[in-house]
C-alpha cells in the first residue's frame, strides 16, 4: 500500500524519483521492484524500519556503513540509498560511543613558543610507584628546561607535603637557574593546590596546566620520562645498586648526551661547552674567552639553539600534519566525551573492555586556546575537570531522542569507568600449589542488574575496607 500511495501524483514529487518510476516492475507478489530489488518508498517510515532491523537487530549488532549497504543493495533500492545509511550510520549513539575511530587523528598539531632563554619555561612531571629505597624515597621529581633540555632528576617521596617540594624547587632550580617565567605541568593535585599557586604567584611564575587527560601538552617531560626509565632500568641490571644511588649519574648522563632537536648535549647548551667526561677528558679543553666575548658567543648559542629548535619542530609538524584532520567546533555543539579504560581491582569475568569509548552527549560551552574546549557537564561529574584537547572530543549526529542519560553508568574523577562492591555474598579459600589465597564472592552494581565475581581477599580489603564491616555488621544480625 505505501508504494502504491507514493506513486500517486501528488505524493511522487517527495519520492525523488526523477522519472526512474517507468522502471519499476510489478512482480507476482504485487511489489514494485527496481532492477531485481524491491523499491522502499519513503512514505510510513519504511526506510527506518529497514535500516533499523538491518543495524541494531540482535542479528546485525551495528555494521559500518560501507557493510550494512552491501547487505542491503542486494534486495532493496530507494534514491539516495547509500548517503542514507551512511548518515543513517553516522546519527547512531550506539555506534558512535562503542567504535574504535579509524579516521585521522583530529587537529592539526600545535605547539607552544619556543623559549627565548635558558630555564625561563620549564616542564615538570613525577615518576611514581618506583621500589621504595632505603630513604623511604620511591618518586622521581622530573623538571626539564624547554629550551635547552636540561632536566633535573630529584628523588622524593610520593606522600611529600607542597611545602618540602617547595624547599627542594628553590634549592634545586631557582638557586641554580633563577626565577622561570613559566611551568608546564599535568594537573597532579600537588601543582593545582592553593600552597602551590601561591608560591608561583609570590615568585611571579605562571601555572600553565596540561589539558585534561592528554599528555602530549607537556610531551617535553614525558619523552624525558621515557629516556629516563629506560636509563635507570639498564643501569639497575648493570650495576644492581638502588635506583636513588644511581640517580645522580642517569641525570649526568643525560645532560651529556647528544640532542637531535639542537644537535648537541643540554649540557654544551646550557654552559656553552661540552662537559668533561672520562671518554673525552682532553677534548674539552681550557676556555679562552673572557667578559664581552663570553657574552657574545653564549648569545650566539642561544640564537643557534633556537633557530635549529625551530626548524625541527617546522619537520615535526609538517610530518604530524600528514596524519592528521582539521576539525574545530563550535559553541553550542554537541559532542561525545572519551573516558579512559576501566581500571579497578583483578577479577574474573568482568567487563572492563566491554563498556562504551564515549559518554554523552554534552554541549560546548566555550572554546579555550586553539585546541581546547569547555564542556557543560552534569552535576555527576562535578570533580570532572570540564576543558578538555580536541582529541578528547566527537562530534555527536544524534537526535535527542536518542541520548542515553548519564545515571546509567559510573565514572570517577579520572573519566574511567566505576563499578562499586555491594556485598560479599560467599568465602573459600583458593589452593595452589604451593599456597592458600583466601577469595570472595563479591556482588556488584551494574546497568544490567547483579552480576557476581570472585576476587582475592586481601586486594578487596584494601580497596573496600568498608565491606567487611558491613558483611560483619550483617552476620551478625542473622545470629
Amino acid at each position: 500500500m505505501a508504494q502504491v500511495e507514493a506513486l500517486k501524483a501528488e505524493n511522487l514529487a517527495a519520492e525523488s524519483l526523477r522519472g526512474m518510476e517507468q522502471q519499476l516492475e510489478i512482480k507476482a507478489d504485487g511489489l514494485h521492484y527496481f532492477m531485481e530489488r524491491v523499491w522502499v518508498p519513503h512514505r510510513g517510515n519504511l526506510r527506518d524500519l529497514v535500516m533499523d532491523e538491518a543495524h541494531k537487530s540482535r542479528y546485525s549488532i551495528h555494521p559500518g556503513s560501507d557493510k550494512m549497504y552491501h547487505d542491503l543493495k542486494i534486495l532493496y533500492w530507494w534514491p539516495h540509498m547509500k548517503a542514507d545509511i551512511a548518515t543513517y550510520v553516522g546519527k547512531c549513539l550506539t555506534s558512535a560511543k562503542v567504535k574504535i575511530e579509524y579516521q585521522k587523528p583530529s587537529r592539526l598539531l600545535t605547539q607552544p613558543e619556543i623559549p627565548m632563554w635558558k630555564w625561563e619555561q620549564i616542564s615538570m612531571d613525577f615518576i611514581t610507584k618506583l621500589p621504595r629505597t632505603p630513604s623511604g624515597c620511591d618518586t622521581i621529581w622530573v623538571i626539564v628546561d624547554r629550551l635547552t633540555k636540561s632536566a633535573h632528576f630529584l628523588a622524593i617521596k610520593e606522600n611529600d607535603k607542597m611545602e618540602k617540594l617547595a624547599r627542594i624547587y628553590v634549592k634545586e632550580v631557582v638557586s641554580r637557574h633563577g626565577v622561570p617565567i613559566s611551568i608546564i605541568s599535568e594537573r597532579d593535585a600537588r601543582f593545582t593546590s592553593n600552597f602551590c599557586k601561591s608560591l608561583q604567584k609570590s615568585l611571579g611564575t605562571r601555572l600553565d596546566m596540561s589539558t585534561a587527560y592528554h599528555p602530549q601538552t607537556d610531551g617535553q617531560s614525558e619523552r624525558t620520562i621515557q629516556t629516563l626509565e629506560d636509563m635507570l632500568q639498564a643501569c639497575v641490571v648493570d650495576f644492581g645498586n638502588s635506583w636513588e644511588t644511581l640517580l645522580p649519574l642517569v641525570e649526568f648522563s643525560y645532560n651529556n648526551s647528544y640532542h637531535t632537536s639542537f644537535k648537541a648535549a643540554p649540557f654544551e647548551a646550557l654552559y656553552g661547552r661540552k662537559c668533561r667526561s672520562p671518554i673525552c677528558w682532553a677534548e674539552v679543553g681550557d676556555s679562552q674567552l673572557t667578559g664581552p666575548e663570553l657574552v657574545h658567543e653564549t648569545t650566539e648559542k642561544i640564537v643557534q639553539i633556537r633557530n635549529r629548535l625551530a626548524a625541527a619542530r617546522n619537520r615535526q609538524k609538517s610530518y604530524a600534519d600528514k596524519r592528521r584532520k582539521p576539525l574545530e567546533f563550535q559553541v553550542g555543539d554537541k559532542v561525545l566525551l572519551k573516558v579512559s579504560p576501566w581500571k579497578g581491582v583483578i577479577c574474573f569475568g568482568k567487563r572492563g573492555k566491554l563498556n562504551p569509548r564515549y559518554i554523552g552527549p554534552f554541549e560546548i560551552l566555550k572554546r579555550i586556546g586553539p585546541v581546547a574546549y569547555q564542556l557543560n557537564l552534569p552535576a555527576k561529574l562535578d570533580g570532572v575537570h570540564n576543558v578538555f584537547h580536541i582529541t578528547n572530543l566527537k562530534k555527536c549526529l544524534s537526535d535527542e531522542i536518542h541520548v542515553v542519560p548519564l545515571d546509567v553508568i559510573q565514572v570517577d574523577e579520572q573519566l574511567r569507568f566505576m563499578e562499586e562492591p555491594v556485598e560479599i555474598m560467599d568465602r573459600e579459600v583458593k589452593q595452589l600449589k604451593q599456597s592458600k589465597i583466601p577469595i570472595l564472592k563479591v556482588r556488584w552494581n551494574s546497568k544490567h542488574g547483579p552480576e557476581f565475581t570472585w576476587e582475592r581477599e586481601d586486594q578487596m580489603m584494601r580497596k573496600y575496607p568498608h565491606l567487611f564491616k558491613q558483611s560483619t555488621s550483617n552476620a551478625d544480625n542473622k545470629k
